[in-house]
């Protein structure tokens, strides 16, 4: 076994983001939390605090490529456009670099309400979100990595026939056959033996394997899936969609591997890649039509910097759009009243936004409260990398079926566990959260939502925040989606396996619904408008399609319409979201987008 305390100070370990003690901010906790925080961050294998990005302070006058936006697809192209020796490339990101704490996936949850979270909130919501006047958190991570570095690490693709449909709808180069090749290119599976090379690949950067321990309620879970028929597969990225599962992860060796840490640092050395963090984008340099460089501000400073061959706009599905309506590139109307000029006439821009949507259920069950992080998992996390600090508890359980509502035969509905998080805790061994049962989240979503939202420009200035409005649950069969989902949840539930726990409903009925019988269809149906919540899985907003499409804001080379050398690459370019996470198909978005550009500019050295 092999033990690495490196001493982190000789390490470029700098502008790391928020320590777990303050992230959880309780003073009982503080001590523990930042014991563990230190061996994590000298446990290299785990943190490698010494294989970070060093950022620039100062950027060039001109780069061949800028890319807007470090998260899952922009770290990908930068880092695939930089394997050019002649081609400089400058990634501008708007946070910090990964927190230390963001390594450890027992405390995914945490990190996912930190101060890296950019803080959006939806406004004007009628059918959603209705307990707290029609405004929804909309989480998204101001970080290198973005999301990657704050999600639950979930390796999950979602249905061929999501990419099937972005073809359908004139996106020549997306179908299923033509994308797989690029999912399969970015991975490095752990586990090939177990999922087999038909549909995962071992050449790519990113890791990708189950975590290395499971809580054993995890295999009562699977247990009742099977007594409910709902069946359980060995991968939900391979044939057999269906059903729950150990999912895999974008982790390696129980710690999280984000995008940035599987495409950056490695090539952390390389001298035409230059990084600048802490660097808000104000706009887009467009001149003639055509895209010639970026303004972003970094400590109060004004920087400018050109691109002489191409702009790449990977912000997310919120900055994305926001970008190029500050650039003036969106509905003329809409950028004339905010006193922004017009450079092109795209009134696509921001329309087409939409998420998941996701129905949180707590039960109890017959289990004392206990913390799960203590001094032994932090013993065994920093020597081994396994036990509860090295996965994410039953959130790793998740299930696909078919609501059949829409689309036969699609995996709509898709079910996981929350619980036994090896987190926030003052490190006591067998110390209690409380005096009560255990407590266990089971989330229903709904993953092929009708209903579409609009990211607008509330001001010209880069640093006031869009207006965010998702329209959550506008559409009856989004209604009906996730209410089934919450169906086959209680299906779920009420089986032998989860019995034997006395695993019980931990739900206070709404008022705002009393007029149904609690935990009937019609209840339901009432309290998703108040309790239903975003999936965090959000895209569409600079929808990709054909010349013909009325809303379309990138063709299907991901091209802005209209203006030369500019694209865009994350998850707003999806038309539809995919039945899964996004991590993994930005990934893929990344993946495609930098052969694009490769193809486009005569530079041939991919698949």
């Amino acid at each position: 076994m092999e033990y690495d305390y490196t001493s982190s100070e000789s390490c470029n370990a700098g502008l790391l983001g928020p320590s777990l003690a303050s992230m959880c901010n309780v003073t009982s906790y503080y001590f523990f939390l930042s014991i563990l925080e230190t061996f994590v961050r000298r446990k290299q294998q785990i943190a490698q605090t010494c294989e970070r990005i060093t950022p620039i302070h100062i950027p060039d006058a001109e780069y061949d490529f800028v890319v807007v936006g470090g998260g899952a697809a922009g770290s990908v192209v930068a880092a695939r456009l930089s394997e050019n020796p002649s081609w400089k490339v400058l990634l501008v990101e708007a946070g910090p670099d990964e927190p230390v704490g963001a390594s450890v996936p027992g405390f995914s949850s945490v990190i996912a309400q930190s101060s890296i979270e950019w803080g959006y909130q939806s406004k004007n919501e009628s059918y959603a979100c209705l307990s707290s006047n029609g405004s929804c958190q909309i989480s998204a991570a101001k970080a290198l990595g973005g999301s990657t570095i704050h999600n639950s690490m979930i390796y999950l693709r979602g249905s061929p026939y999501i990419f099937d449909q972005w073809a359908a709808m004139g996106n020549e180069g997306w179908s299923w056959e033509d994308v797989l090749p690029f999912f399969k290119m970015s991975e490095n599976n752990g586990e090939i033996d177990s999922v087999g090379r038909e549909y995962h690949g071992t050449d790519g950067p990113l890791f990708v394997e189950r975590f290395p321990s499971k809580p054993p309620f995890a295999n009562v879970i699977l247990e009742a899936a099977e007594e409910a028929g709902f069946g359980v597969s060995n991968d939900l990225n391979g044939k057999d969609r269906f059903g729950f599962a150990v999912i895999q992860a974008t982790s390696h060796h129980g710690a999280r591997r984000s995008s940035a840490a599987a495409y950056l640092r490695p090539i952390r050395h390389r001298k035409n890649l230059h990084i600048t963090l802490n660097s808000t984008c104000s706009r887009i340099i467009i001149e003639n039509e055509q895209a010639v460089g970026v303004a972003y501000y970094m400590n109060g400073k004004l920087y400018t910097v050109r691109a002489s061959k191409e702009v790449i706009v990977s912000a997310s599905a919120v900055e994305s759009p926001h970008l190029l309506l500050l650039s003036g590139v969106g509905p003329e109307e809409d950028l004339k009243s905010k006193g922004i000029d017009v450079v092109k006439n795209l009134p696509g821009v921001g329309m087409n936004f939409h998420d998941h949507i996701a129905f949180p259920i707590g039960f109890t069950i017959d289990e004392p409260d206990v913390y799960d992080n203590n001094w032994a998992a932090l013993v065994e996390y920093i020597a081994f990398q396994t036990g509860p600090l090295s996965n994410i508890g039953l959130a790793q359980v998740m299930g696909y079926l078919p609501s059949g509502i829409t689309t036969p035969g699609l995996p709509d509905i898709r079910i996981s566990g929350s619980g036994y998080y090896a987190a926030c805790a003052p490190g006591g061994i067998g110390e209690l959260q409380s005096d009560g049962k255990r407590n266990i989240v089971v989330t229903s979503r709904y993953t092929h939502p009708k209903c579409r939202g609009k990211i607008s420009l509330v001001t010209p200035d880069p640093f006031e925040y869009p207006s965010i409005w998702v329209n959550y649950l506008c559409d009856p069969d989004d209604v009906a989606g996730i209410v089934k989902s919450i169906e086959c949840t209680l299906k779920l539930v009420d089986t032998p396996a989860l019995k034997a726990y006395n695993m019980t409903l931990a739900v206070t009925p709404l008022e705002a619904c009393s007029n149904y019988t609690f935990a009937s269809t019609e209840y339901w149906e009432c309290a998703v408008h108040y309790s239903a919540e975003g999936d965090r899985h959000y895209s569409g907003s600079c929808k990709m399609g054909p010349a013909s499409d009325p809303l379309a804001v990138v063709d299907p080379r991901l091209r802005v319409y209209g203006v030369k050398g500019l694209r865009v690459a994350d998850a707003s370019i999806m038309p539809e979201v995919t039945t899964a996470n996004t991590g993994a198909p930005c990934i893929m978005i990344g993946e495609r987008a930098a052969q694009m550009i490769k193809q486009d500019w005569k530079y041939s050295d991919t698949i």
